[in-house]
């Protein structure tokens, strides 16, 4: 994914926020400027570029002192971004760090 496309988008107000997300995100207390953060700011944690149909990427950053995760997908052809999820990390599936997920065994 062309994360300097998506970060123009995501400035410019090229955004899709679909409203599963945006439940998701009001019940994890998570607003839509954290997540904008988390895009314009965030460090590239995982990519994912066989997805489907664009490729996407998980980004994380911290707002305030508070961890973030947040996937994001971006169309070069329409020149969006896509919000797919957001949510807070735990130690349970990331390592305290909050970049490294945890090897299940």
């Amino acid at each position: 994914m062309d994360l300097d496309a998506m970060r123009e988008a995501v400035r410019e107000g090229r955004v899709r926020w679909h409203g599963h997300v945006l439940e998701r995100m009001l019940a994890r207390s998570i607003s839509t400027s954290d997540v904008r953060h988390v895009y314009l700011t965030g460090d590239t944690i995982e990519d994912y570029p066989d997805d489907h149909p664009f490729a996407s990427a998980l980004l994380m950053a911290f707002c305030a002192d508070r961890p973030l995760h947040a996937v994001v997908a971006y169309s070069p052809e329409s020149g969006y971004a896509y919000v797919v999820t957001a949510y807070e990390p735990d130690t349970e599936h990331f390592e305290p760090d909050f970049r490294t997920r945890r090897r299940r065994g």
